[in-house]
């Protein structure tokens, strides 16, 4: 049978989680986060280059390490039924900007009645057959993670009605497209228009009981989400690789 969730469960307890965000191709890497202790890690299908193929591998990796593995699905309509055929615990839906495009996801997350996700025994997550019928669509309806982009004014404005459609367990705020969205292409997320949103989204999600996502660059942001009441924070891994490296560069300037 499918693995339980930790991170899902985590979130139905009011708990918070801490994991990676990884939008390039490399197995070896996602061995390395899941080692270094984080929960999750969040692959990038939508600006990530990745092959049907390698999305396999990477979730794969993933589970070698005890990591959840989400993947933040492309445009394409069929994306949230391949991740989720290729073992995917968690998809996670950018630009869902009303109720409807809400409905729509849960209906390719889910299999009926609460959705119209296509049934099939024969894939890695159902371990090729050996798991089928009720048993199987039962544990994969109650352990996928289902989460939405919150990132333009249209979303902003309906969040209420987003959260509220059933089956979705957690709203993910995307600063960099909402500060874009909102018009702020230089000051970006750190614009304080961009961040009385943020705060606001904050109060209303408490009000619905949603937990929030988001995504940071470092430990001083991890430690800043964690602290406001954001429920999943992950870090972008190239950041974090990319900050390591200039810091290396700098002080080997210094060296000479």
């Amino acid at each position: 049978m499918m693995m339980e969730n930790p991170v899902k469960q985590k979130l139905r307890n009011g708990e918070k989680t801490v994991g990676a965000f990884l939008g390039i191709y490399c197995p070896e890497l996602v061995e390395m986060i899941g080692y270094s202790g984080f929960e999750f890690i969040i692959i990038d299908d939508e600006h990530g280059a990745f092959s049907p193929r390698e999305l396999e591998h990477m979730i794969r990796a993933a589970e070698n390490v005890n990591l959840v593995p989400i993947v933040r699905v492309s445009y394409d309509p069929s994306g949230i039924q391949k991740a989720l055929d290729r073992g995917a615990k968690g998809i996670q839906v950018p630009m869902v900007n009303s109720k409807e495009e809400a409905e729509q996801v849960i209906r390719r997350a889910k299999f009926p009645p609460a959705g119209q996700r296509g049934a099939a025994f024969i894939t890695r997550p159902a371990r090729y057959g050996l798991d089928h019928g009720k048993p199987y669509v039962d544990a994969a309806d109650e352990n996928v993670l289902v989460i939405v982009h919150i990132e333009t004014p249209e979303a902003v404005e309906r969040f209420e009605e987003i959260v509220g459609v059933p089956g979705i367990d957690l709203a993910f705020i995307g600063p960099t497209d909402l500060s874009i969205s909102m018009g702020y292409k230089e000051e970006g997320a750190s614009h304080p228009e961009v961040q009385k949103t943020i705060r606001q989204l904050h109060e209303r999600a408490r009000k619905q009981n949603i937990p929030l996502g988001t995504i940071v660059a470092n430990a001083a942001g991890v430690r800043q989400e964690l602290e406001a009441g954001t429920s999943l924070v992950a870090v972008v891994v190239t950041s974090v690789i990319m900050s390591a490296f200039t810091e290396l560069v700098k002080a080997e300037s210094e060296w000479k």
